[in-house]
């Protein structure tokens, strides 16, 4: 894609992949074993996919709306409809699907507000165009992008704030979700030192919440943070 050929950080292209392959893992059309390719963001036709068309004037709008190409939208579409006939995705369907991708943690929680943070317009279900906008900003999306979804992600309630028990909701549904196997020697506490070190660094006026500007200086300005905002970019 244009955008991922400018990211000049060699470290993220690993990240990037991996983003990748679990988010395209739930369309059948990029599984490993149908011999599709999934390289620098690019989406591959596949022949055997049922022939599906999607309203040429939302597709045009989604082109707009997104860093996809109309053609790379016409691929997603017809494999977004073979896995979901019904043309959309449930809250269960995300846990299924989490749950396979870290099968040593309990995913549950995480795949829970990462399904409320897709589901655009709050009516219990993600769309085709719902899925393809947050695919875009977490695939092809600037710095910013990615940081505004993000705190989209940590504002649970979304009153354009996150509290200490926000932040602390979602980092230890993440620790939940990656398990003692993965990291044996971390400590019960260590999701709250998380959480205090994250909210003392961003909460520049100590008034006790995170607000976006907030969140979106301390991550662009101090290196640690973006790191560990990068570190949770592979569970997205």
């Amino acid at each position: 894609g244009y955008l991922d050929s400018q990211i000049s950080n060699a470290a993220s292209k690993p990240i990037k992949k991996t983003i990748k392959q679990r988010f395209l893992k739930l369309l059948p059309c990029f599984h490993s074993s149908s011999g599709s390719s999934v390289n620098q963001g690019s989406i591959t036709d596949e022949s055997d996919l049922a022939t599906v068309s999607y309203r040429p004037e939302r597709l045009d709008r989604l082109v707009q709306q997104t860093n996809f190409s109309k053609k790379e939208l016409q691929v997603l579409y017809r494999s977004f409809k073979n896995e979901c006939p019904s043309g959309t995705v449930n809250e269960e369907t995300f846990k299924s699907i989490y749950s396979q991708f870290f099968p040593q943690g309990d995913s549950s929680s995480y795949a829970h507000f990462l399904f409320d943070t897709f589901d655009i317009h709050s009516n219990g279900s993600v769309s085709f165009e719902d899925f393809v906008i947050n695919l875009s900003i977490i695939l092809r999306g600037s710095v910013t992008e990615k940081l505004n979804w993000t705190f989209n992600l940590y504002d649970r309630n979304k009153d354009g704030c996150i509290t200490k028990e926000e932040m602390t909701n979602i980092i230890h549904s993440i620790y939940d979700m990656m398990g003692k196997y993965t990291c044996p020697s971390m400590k019960d506490n260590a999701p709250a030192e998380h959480v205090d070190s994250f909210f003392q660094k961003m909460d520049r006026n100590n008034d006790g919440v995170v607000t976006v500007e907030e969140f979106l200086e301390s991550c662009q300005k101090d290196e640690n943070i973006m790191q560990s905002m990068q570190m949770f970019d592979h569970v997205i």
